[in-house]
């Protein structure tokens, strides 16, 4: 008998009453919402330049880690490149993005697999995959797939949490997330989650978009990675913590997962809540420091490979 695959309850479909609606952790109002991410934006000078590539010779079980600008990474091991989440928009409709991808898109390498946490536009960006070069398998959540047709991909893999996708000697498993996945309004047969990429001893655990929740304990427990990629931004006001996560959970979540290494991400690129865009890596070093992980936290620089 097949296992009853393991997602969130959807929730109950209601008509929005207000603009707050529109968003599941009911954060705007359209005056509070133009001021803190359309016009402080607009007034912000866009800053920061792709590099040129330097890909560093990897040896059996290394695993290096490039940081392409808000959820987006490369990771290369020595015969495998992982794109997740990538995004080199300058624009997200009114959402200019304030600090410039880490990369040039022309300049990565073959790519192997896509992951795509979810359907959220600066994650499941398609003008971003539909110039990839052909990459051959894309996986991501339930109900996504039909967005990944005709964007190149050789094969389209949709994962329910816990579910993984394994070739020999990768694996690949969709993990559970406190967030949401509708692309659109009411959209939400489409499921969310992060990723643990398994290869040559090595386990790399991307959260997604995510608040804090119990479930980073069990992913802790069932899948030991050792490189934690985790969101620090897009958390004030309180409101936002529905579904992102603070510095402070962060390291909670960290601490939770057993990690050796935690990366932050999720910051600096796009506008999307109302703290300073300077302040999520702020407040991460001085809780590093408080909490004695300091030499556990690597703040990479965007479009610089740190090898692992």
């Amino acid at each position: 008998m097949a296992k009853a695959p393991v997602r969130p309850a959807a929730p109950r479909k209601r008509l929005p009453k207000s603009f707050k609606d529109l968003t599941p952790a009911q954060h705007f109002n359209p005056t509070s919402f133009f001021h803190e991410l359309i016009w402080k934006a607009l007034l912000t000078r866009r800053h920061g330049e792709p590099q040129k590539p330097v890909f560093p010779e990897l040896q059996p079980g290394q695993v290096a880690i490039t940081w392409i600008g808000h959820a987006s990474f490369l990771i290369q091991f020595t015969d495998l490149n992982v794109l997740v989440d990538p995004n080199f928009a300058n624009w997200l409709f009114l959402l200019k993005r304030i600090k410039r991808s880490g990369l040039r898109l022309k300049d990565l390498p073959p790519i192997d697999l896509v992951l795509l946490s979810h359907a959220h536009f600066d994650h499941f960006h398609k003008p971003t995959l539909r110039r990839l070069s052909r990459p051959k398998i894309g996986i991501m959540p339930w109900g996504v797939g039909e967005l990944a047709q005709n964007l190149g991909f050789e094969r389209v893999i949709e994962l329910d949490w816990w579910e993984s996708f394994s070739q020999p000697d990768v694996k690949v498993t969709l993990t559970p997330s406190r967030h949401w996945g509708a692309r659109v309004l009411h959209d939400h047969h489409r499921g969310y989650g992060g990723f643990v990429l398994e290869h040559q001893g090595r386990r790399i655990y991307h959260a997604g978009d995510t608040a804090y929740f119990d479930g980073f304990k069990e992913i802790g427990e069932k899948l030991q990675p050792d490189i934690a990629l985790l969101p620090i931004g897009a958390y004030y006001p309180d409101s936002f913590r529905k579904v992102h996560m603070g510095p402070d959970e962060a390291v909670k979540a960290f601490i939770d997962l057993g990690s050796r290494w935690l990366i932050p991400m999720h910051y600096g690129a796009f506008k999307l809540s109302f703290e300073d865009l300077d302040e999520p890596p702020r407040w991460l070093r001085k809780l590093a420091t408080e909490q004695g992980i300091s030499a556990k936290v690597q703040i990479l620089n965007e479009g610089i490979p740190a090898t692992f």
